[in-house]
């Protein structure tokens, strides 16, 4: 501990419920208008024309999951990053704003290669999160699928933007980019129960578990498919 460190736990310990207090107060304060200014950002983004690209995982962080409680937002970070071994090289598909690439992959992969078609992602990715080993890229995977041989490729929350026929040519251009043992791994939506679709700008919305796995088969030995199911979404 440094001299000026040791200085103020000895002589300013009386002080410590006075500036529990009023740092408590300035927490909450804070946290009450970051939240309600994340919420006022999500009903701007999601409740007037038209929907956005990408989502803001910030407002997952700081509204969405105090306010309803749902981990789904979260989920999809979570379980790339368990199918990731220390020092892999890893491709992102889709990645959006850039934000589990950082908060989660960053932390395992050697190297990652995030890319997302829509520049505007691509541009708050790079100004938000920005990490040594994380490279943002401009590119529609459609036709500009990034070269090379990674351990882990990761498609988030974004195959339900293509249509089949585009799904099951990009299944093979990933399973060329994987090395022997690599892994894919992703999170998607199934469709509503009356069979509308989630968002009305998905191409392609999945039935069940086997819907989805059928685009796996063709392609990978073992293929192995999580569900959870909440109020607002399965």
């Amino acid at each position: 501990m440094s001299p000026a460190n040791e200085f103020f736990r000895r002589h300013l310990g009386f002080a410590k419920p006075f500036l529990e207090a009023v740092f408590s107060l300035e927490a909450r304060l804070a946290e009450w208008w970051v939240s309600g200014a994340h919420h006022r950002l999500f009903l701007a983004q999601w409740g007037i024309h038209p929907a956005p690209e990408y989502f803001d995982h910030k407002i997952g962080l700081y509204w969405m999951w105090k306010a309803q409680r749902y981990a789904h937002w979260v989920e999809r970070g979570v379980f790339s990053l368990l199918a990731m071994e220390p020092g892999c090289r890893a491709l992102e598909l889709c990645c959006g704003d850039g934000f589990n690439a950082h908060f989660f992959y960053s932390s395992r992969v050697s190297s990652m290669l995030s890319v997302d078609f829509d520049p505007k992602a691509i541009a708050y990715a790079n100004s938000n999160f920005r990490a040594e080993n994380v490279t943002y890229q401009l590119a529609d995977i459609r036709t500009q699928m990034p070269e090379g041989n990674f351990d882990n490729v990761v498609w988030d929350a974004a195959i339900e933007h293509f249509t089949e026929t585009e799904i099951a040519d990009l299944m093979g251009n990933i399973k060329k980019r994987l090395t022997p043992t690599g892994i894919l791994s992703g999170f998607t939506i199934v469709e509503r129960s009356d069979g509308k679709k989630m968002l009305v700008h998905h191409e392609y919305e999945f039935k069940s578990k086997d819907d989805l796995v059928r685009f796996f088969k063709p392609h990978f030995r073992n293929v192995k498919v999580f569900e959870t199911i909440y109020p607002d979404r399965h």
